[in-house]
């Protein structure tokens, strides 16, 4: 059975697995890395993907419209 510092391990490193992807699109997307802290939280993290689904991302606000990719 693993002890206290094995599972403090394996747990940080389940949230860093959790954030790390959601800090690199909401960092490419424009918005400040810090929101996707809130996949930690139960409802948060669903409300934060509706909110990079339908927001408008600030990277996209200077790219020509020809470039752009709106489904």
């Amino acid at each position: 059975m693993p002890g206290f510092f094995e599972m403090l391990i394996i747990g940080i490193l389940v949230v860093g697995l959790a954030i790390f992807p959601f800090w690199m699109i909401c960092s490419k997307a424009g918005f400040p890395g810090w929101i996707s802290l809130a996949v930690l939280f139960p409802v948060l993290n669903i409300v934060l993907l509706f909110f990079l689904a339908f927001a408008e991302w600030p990277a996209l606000r200077n790219v020509p419209q020809q470039d752009r990719t709106d489904y």
